[in-house]
């Protein structure tokens, strides 16, 4: 970062700006008060580190009397280049392999729709079949029905009949089609076809679901997103604020409690995730024979399922994740030598170090201060409960009760453990920093285990049930009641409370999955025809793109968030109106962008592996929950 001049070419040498981070103090006699300031300094760009610390140190030092230390220095003397990191050129390789992929596909689905124009000009005649209109080429003299024109696209195949002019004939003949294949295999078209960005479009904005989804399941997802950018868009400009105390008198605010609480929009995802395991699980079982499918039976085909399950969340996660992994450390490098700020996390180091853990989604495991992508602890834990899920679901199948009685243990053992750490570390929810003990209590898979298995539990309720129940008007009045009454509480309960330490652990432990209970009844009442307006609400087809690319806005949402502060060059000043208009600008900016690597690098994958699985590839669109 340069320095401006006075006036434009009349220095006599150029010059470059620095950041001195300084802990100021004034003499023990006078008082103990430290504080840490940062300062902006503009010297010629020729002074090294060594000659600013020099300077620094003599200005800060007035005989036997210290003021302040100098801990660190920010300067130019050691710029960071895009084009001598490996890693970019990793990114700029696959970036340029994805994207001739989408021209490939595109060109192809236009290709393919042209061909489809084509045929349909050359029939004129039209015959009735039955179940769709038939169309008749003079010349060739065959038929074929329109249905068999989307099929060109979609099976590649076309299906046509020999007739004569006989109406009568016809008539006979116009239900029996015989086939024939393209020379491109079915496989391979299906493998191009999934890099359409045309396609992958129209499916991401598709604005219908299926008879037997779970419509609901979008609005919640996409209102726990807002949520999650909330309460991260705060926390990011809280850190960067030259009136850092106006967080403790927004925290005085009742309604300042939506953001302190924003951790319970993960639970959400958790529960989300379970439910929907759960309910397309226990529906693929009843309507397809697996054993049929793995072509074995008992424990091999159990773990044949297992490796399908972990293969196929594996694939259509980690492309994306480890994409937008690359950029973090790149954009978190660039941060680290140009921003006048420090960088809010270590990704600079801890990415190139550790990003295997996150690949293997075991990051959760080891220390926070060694965590690469702070936010993708929710992917480790919802991928290690995704394994804990699938096992239990297969054993559900032969083993029900068994299973039952292990998803029990496990609910039980993690609300013990919660309500352990937290009594130990003396965890007060209703004091402390929603991530005071962020290594210890809030990103640990085993106290964030609750509302995955309510979830799946749920989901196997819905299933069991086929999504119809009935019940009366009080008890669903008092369903409603009770479960609004359950989420409020657990969002503005604690406003001004002082818990005694016992109650405090009971509440850390239980928290998270009485908010999944809460949300239980919502599905529950919205999906058996109990919802009323709610389930209009959470069900409008307007929402389903934006649920559809949560996953990439999850990903890409903390840099956008992140580049404000880091490419500023004076701390935010904070308003009420500051961080709603900060809030808004970066929501829509972290959808922008999840359109995009949604398009690029999630759709395609999801439609490589709809082709590839034997289960899934055959199934229309509108019965898969995304």
């Amino acid at each position: 970062m340069q320095c401006d001049y006075i006036a434009e070419g009349e220095a006599p040498f150029s010059t470059a700006f620095s950041v001195l981070k300084i802990v100021t103090r004034l003499p023990h006699h006078l008082s103990t008060i430290t504080s840490v300031v940062h300062l902006g300094v503009c010297l010629p760009d020729v002074c090294s580190n060594h000659d600013i610390k020099t300077l620094t140190e003599l200005v800060m030092n007035n005989g036997t009397l210290k003021f302040g230390e100098l801990i660190n220095i920010r300067s130019p003397h050691n710029p960071y280049l895009f084009w001598k990191d490996p890693v970019f050129w990793i990114l700029v390789g696959v970036s340029i392999f994805i994207f001739s992929m989408l021209a490939l596909g595109t060109a192809y689905d236009f290709y393919l729709l042209q061909r489809k124009e084509d045929f349909a000009k050359n029939n004129s005649f039209e015959c009735n079949t039955g179940n769709s209109n038939g169309k008749i080429n003079q010349q060739s003299g065959r038929i074929t029905t329109i249905q068999t024109l989307d099929q060109l696209c979609n099976n590649n195949i076309v299906k046509t009949v020999h007739i004569d002019n006989s109406p009568s004939k016809m008539e006979k003949h116009c239900p029996v089609l015989e086939t024939f294949h393209l020379d491109m295999s079915r496989l391979l078209r299906g493998m191009i076809l999934s890099f359409s960005v045309r396609l992958n479009l129209k499916t991401i904005c598709d604005r219908g679901v299926g008879s037997d989804t779970i419509p609901i399941i979008h609005g919640l997802r996409f209102l726990s997103m807002i949520w999650v950018v909330l309460g991260h868009s705060c926390i990011v400009a809280f850190k960067y604020s030259d009136n850092m105390t106006y967080r403790e008198i927004m925290e005085n605010n009742f309604i300042f409690q939506i953001i302190t609480n924003a951790p319970y929009s993960v639970d959400t995802f958790f529960f989300i995730s379970g439910l929907l395991v759960s309910f397309l699980y226990f529906r693929t079982v009843t309507k397809v024979d697996i054993n049929s499918v793995t072509k074995t039976t008992g424990f091999k085909s159990g773990f044949m399922q297992f490796l399908g399950f972990l293969g196929y969340r594996y694939l259509r996660l980690t492309v994306p994740y480890m994409f937008v992994l690359g950029c973090v450390q790149i954009c978190m490098k660039w941060f680290q030598y140009n921003s006048v700020f420090e960088p809010p996390t270590l990704d600079h180091i801890n990415c190139p170090e550790y990003w295997w853990r996150n690949a293997l989604y075991i990051n959760t495991l080891f220390p926070v201060q060694d965590m690469c992508m702070l936010w993708s602890w929710y992917l480790a834990d919802d991928t290690q409960f995704y394994v804990l899920g699938s096992i239990l679901l297969i054993l559900a199948t032969s083993h029900f009760r068994f299973a039952v009685a292990i998803t029990a243990t496990f609910l039980a053992s993690s609300w013990c453990t919660t309500a352990f750490v937290a009594f130990s570390n003396e965890h007060m929810p209703s004091l402390d920093d929603p991530f005071a003990l962020f290594d210890k209590i809030y990103d640990k898979p085993w106290t964030r285990l609750g509302p995955y298995l309510i979830g799946m539990c749920v989901g196997w309720y819905l299933c069991k049930k086929n999504c119809t129940i009935r019940m009366s008007k009080i008890m669903a009045a008092t369903g409603w009641v009770v479960s609004i009454s359950l989420l409020f509480y657990l969002i503005f309960g604690l406003f001004k409370q002082e818990l005694h330490p016992i109650i405090a652990a009971i509440y850390s432990s239980l928290s998270h999955s009485l908010w999944a209970l809460g949300l239980s009844w919502i599905v529950i009442a919205c999906c058996t025809g109990y919802g009323g307006y709610v389930n209009k609400l959470l069900s409008m087809s307007i929402l389903y793109p934006f649920s559809r690319v949560t996953y990439c806005a999850y990903l890409v949402h903390p840099i956008i968030i992140r580049v404000i502060p880091m490419t500023s060059d004076a701390p935010l000043h904070l308003t009420k109106e500051t961080v709603a208009m900060l809030f808004l600008g970066e929501l829509v900016a972290s959808y922008i962008v999840a359109f995009v690597v949604s398009l690029a690098f999630e759709a395609p994958m999801v439609a490589l592996l709809k082709v590839i699985n034997p289960i899934r590839k055959d199934e229309p669109k509108k019965n898969d929950i995304k």
